[in-house]
């Protein structure tokens, strides 16, 4: 685990502290020696106190001497503002949904169609995620929109889903994904992620795949690609000469676009592994881990540390000084 401190100073100072502690407990217990044995009567004194309880106090007095070393030590530590890399489930994350209208998701394939069996299959993300994560929706076809903007409230995620339609036009994956980038972005101090779906290939728009690819990398957004396809061929109409009109996946885009973002591409053939997709990616996001100051922590040991040499000195059994 990596520990940090902000304020290095002070680090060293406790060091200086616990060093010179140490030599200071050294040198008091040598001038110790030397006045016992210029002190005639130390054998009477032994025999009337008893030896084992001076071995006892003495004990004692060391121990409450190191206490005391060890909560200025911590008071320094925690003016160092020391920081533990740890898991914050109140960061939470932002995942913006990205998701292809163009008019090959009406594609009957899967039922009733492609668009509203990933509509339903992202509703099953939201479930499984947190409170504290942020969501947020853009579609895109010839052109990109803006569908949800991000929001922990998950029941308005689910009222502006349901409202997507797909829309006449081409294919713009590069845009969809430049603006879910964007988006995902105007939340600081979170996990970014997009999941991008689409069933086509990208062949309109402003922002190539590639370009918008190195755009997230950039921004530190993570991005899960989904291909949306089927074992057979899928006709999606005729063009003007009769011939059948397939539709087409470029799988090598978008594995592309996931390796880039150090993201994880996923085929879906049909409905039930759209919907297992989608299932198990809150488990494939990795959360990331937050630098939290664990300083409180150092001054509540020194408190306890503190106490324990106020009873030490003062409570039962206490030494006399």
């Amino acid at each position: 685990m990596d520990l940090r401190f902000i304020h290095y100073a002070w680090l060293v100072a406790a060091f200086v502290v616990l060093v010179g502690g140490y030599f200071l407990f050294k040198y008091i217990e040598k001038n110790k020696k030397k006045t016992a044995v210029k002190f005639s009567s130390i054998f009477f004194l032994k025999k009337a106190a008893g030896e084992s309880h001076i071995k006892k106090m003495k004990r004692r007095h060391n121990m409450i001497f190191f206490m005391e070393i060890f909560v200025v030590v911590l008071l320094l530590v925690s003016l160092a503002d020391p920081h533990l890399p740890l898991k914050q489930s109140k960061k939470g994350i932002n995942i913006v949904l990205v998701i292809d209208t163009s008019g090959s998701m009406n594609a009957q394939d899967y039922k009733p169609n492609r668009l509203e069996s990933a509509k339903k299959a992202a509703s099953t993300l939201l479930e499984h995620l947190k409170p504290e994560d942020y969501v947020g929706i853009v579609t895109f076809s010839s052109g990109t929109r803006t569908v949800c903007y991000l929001t922990p409230q998950k029941s308005r995620v689910e009222e502006k889903m349901d409202s997507i339609k797909t829309a006449e036009g081409q294919t713009a994956v590069g845009d969809g994904l430049a603006l879910g980038v964007e988006m995902v972005s105007s939340i600081p101090n979170k996990k970014r992620v997009v999941v991008l779906l689409t069933d086509g290939v990208s062949n309109t728009g402003i922002f190539s795949p590639g370009d918008a690819a190195k755009l997230a990398k950039t921004n530190k957004v993570q991005v899960y690609t989904i291909g949306l396809g089927s074992d057979q061929p899928v006709i999606l109409g005729h063009d003007w000469f009769g011939r059948p009109q397939y539709a087409e996946l470029d799988e090598a885009t978008l594995l592309s676009i996931a390796k880039e973002t150090g993201g994880t591409y996923y085929k879906s053939v049909d409905d039930k592994t759209l919907n297992q997709i989608y299932d198990s990616l809150p488990k494939e996001i990795e959360r990331e881990k937050e630098d939290v100051s664990v300083k409180n922590w150092a001054i509540g040991l020194a408190i306890v540390g503190l106490l324990v040499i106020l009873y030490m000195r003062y409570g039962k059994k206490r030494i006399l000084i």
